[in-house]
């Protein structure tokens, strides 16, 4: 890590001498000067250009996204200048022969335009499609990164929540977007839309007729999606993000523990000229790897899926990967979840897995950080982020979700796989729906498990150092393998982190022995709190750290004994039988 810069965000900051000395003489200057009489804004650029940003290659995925929505922004106005959103029926006669002929909406044929006849429209259409695609997965992967480290706890619950909604909407705007070429594949899915739609209890087919003008697929839809997908969603997305980044300046930024960090400085380099330099390199990166994507894999052939056509069946169409979990819950859910009710039809094997799904999903994802606040009680601003392995339930609750992801990932595709694995899909939907309740228990388990034994062995490491390989005989003639010390640095990341300990549950009576109002939720809350913290390995603490490398035996009470009673061997000592 570098530690080329540092600041202490708070501390008084140098006196501006020089803003408003002698007139400058550059043309720049003058400029610059007349600019800043006018708007003031000179300080908080000067404010802006000397924040510091730690130095971290995590911290690089929200760097991903932003520049991914860049590059679709760009290439999303340089496809609007040829593209029609427009159902009105046209012959189709164009540079794609295969294609001539044929009847189609305007919205395809000038798709197939774009495509075809336009010079580099393709690429433009690849580009902004793989770049929607790495928008939605660089937003999912910051997401992680910041629950797995706890970079959402106060003061940053308010970019979580951000986050999150810039996350659900990066979905519905991809959705959005590709159902504009109405081509095969984007119709079956407008399609399904609408039976998700028309799920919902009572409303439902209100809610379809009014979003289709009229019975499916109307004349309205491809120019309805057209104005969310190129003005609403993306205002609100760009909105959102702005408030993100001004909330991230607000903020000290978030850094990994290690000497000379504490959760009142930054180490790290400024804006200007360091990291401004390396985030624009790093830009054209982004950049250049999703051209050379969109330049070598094809992605949504529309040509091949021909114009929408309501009469065949195409059983195997599959949505982008991002709505693919909502798809698999919808395969998941059994039939009889769809039953009468007072003279209405509810279908709760579509709403549950479409229409309730997705606010359920992101509804707890935001709601996180208060949860977990409400069980610590900790109301300490945290900058300093947590490595996973010392906080072994909350990373065993986040791979629990994933698994539950991935199960209804893979259930999107359960008819291609009793297709090429020759199996039945009723034995594979059965299976993966036993794997959706069992599969988040055992990884929950599984992932505790492996976290604290993470920390045991760090415990282990800087209790005893590392393994030389060394074997020394005393002139005792007793044998014993040498134990390198970790440097200071190392040693420092392994035990600079905070063991929480259960809240202590109280007896939930005043002095009068009356029952407290809040006695029920403090149970609640006590019991949340042990099954966050029961399971912990406590940090080495300096006095541990000098009674593993004394001399004498003083270490034997520090380390104890294995189950035959033997101490292990520490620091270059051999071990007591």
């Amino acid at each position: 890590m570098s530690t080329a810069a540092a600041t202490h965000e708070g501390a008084g900051q140098p006196a501006d001498a020089g803003s408003r000395g002698a007139a400058p003489t550059t043309p720049v200057g003058k400029v610059a000067t007349w600019f800043d009489d006018r708007t003031g804004l000179a300080k908080p650029i000067r404010y802006l250009m000397k924040k510091v940003f730690p130095d971290h290659w995590s911290f690089m995925l929200g760097e991903v996204a932003m520049y991914s929505m860049l590059i679709a922004l760009l290439t999303g106005v340089l496809l609007t200048l040829w593209y029609i959103p427009s159902m009105g029926h046209v012959v189709y006669d164009g540079a794609y022969g295969p294609l001539n002929g044929i009847g189609m909406s305007e919205a395809y044929a000038s798709t197939l335009e774009i495509s075809f006849a336009v010079k580099g429209g393709l690429l433009i259409r690849q580009i902004h499609h793989w770049s929607a695609l790495f928008f939605v997965a660089a937003v999912g992967l910051h997401a992680a990164r910041v629950f797995f480290t706890g970079a959402f706890r106060k003061p940053r619950e308010i970019n979580w929540v951000i986050g999150t909604v810039l996350l659900l909407l990066a979905c519905i705007e991809g959705f959005a977007g590709y159902s504009l070429p109405d081509d095969m594949l984007s119709g079956v899915g407008l399609r399904v839309m609408e039976g998700f739609l028309q799920s919902t209890p009572i409303l439902g087919s209100y809610m379809a007729y009014m979003l289709f003008d009229g019975p499916f697929p109307g004349e309205l839809i491809i120019p309805r999606l057209y104005m969310a997908h190129m003005l609403l969603v993306p205002a609100i997305i760009i909105g959102l993000f702005t408030a993100h980044l001004v909330l991230v300046m607000v903020h000290k930024h978030t850094q990994f523990p290690g000497p000379g960090k504490t959760n009142e400085n930054v180490v790290g380099f400024p804006v200007m000229p360091v990291y401004a330099a390396k985030a624009g390199g790093f830009f054209f990166i982004v950049f250049g790897i999703i051209t050379l994507i969109a330049a070598l894999v094809t992605i949504n052939p529309i040509w091949a899926y021909g114009p929408y056509d309501p009469s065949p069946v195409t059983a195997d169409v599959q949505p982008d990967w991002y709505m693919g979990f909502a798809d698999g819950a919808l395969r998941l859910l059994p039939g009889w979840l769809e039953f009468e009710l007072l003279g209405y039809t509810l279908s709760l094997n579509l709403a549950l897995g479409s229409i309730f799904l997705l606010p359920a999903v992101f509804g707890i994802m935001g709601a996180y950080p208060f949860f977990e606040a409400w069980v610590t009680g900790d109301k300490r601003e945290h900058n300093l982020l947590d490595r996973p392995r010392n906080r072994p339930t909350r990373t065993a609750i986040g791979m629990a979700a994933i698994t539950c992801y991935f199960v209804m990932f893979l259930a999107a595709g359960n008819d291609l796989m009793a297709i090429k694995l020759g199996l039945s899909i009723n034995d594979i939907t059965v299976w993966l729906r036993i794997l959706f309740f069992l599969g988040p228990v055992i990884v929950f388990i599984i992932t505790k498990r492996i976290c604290l034994n993470l920390q045991r062995q760090d415990r282990e490491l800087v209790l005893h150092g590392t393994e030389t390989g060394r074997v020394v005989m005393t002139p005792e003639g007793k044998f014993f393998e040498v134990h390198e010390p970790l440097d200071p640095y190392t040693r420092w990341n392994l035990v600079d982190y905070e063991a929480q300990r259960p809240l202590e549950l109280t007896s939930g009576e005043d002095a009068r022995g009356v029952a407290a109002p809040e006695a029920k939720s403090s149970k609640r809350r006590a019991w949340w709190s042990r099954f966050y913290f029961a399971d912990r390995v406590e940090p080495v603490t300096p006095a541990e750290l000098a009674a593993a490398h004394h001399d004498g035996h003083d270490h034997e009470a520090v380390v104890g004994s294995d189950d035959e009673g033997r101490t292990p061997a520490i620091a270059g000592r051999p071990a007591s039988h």
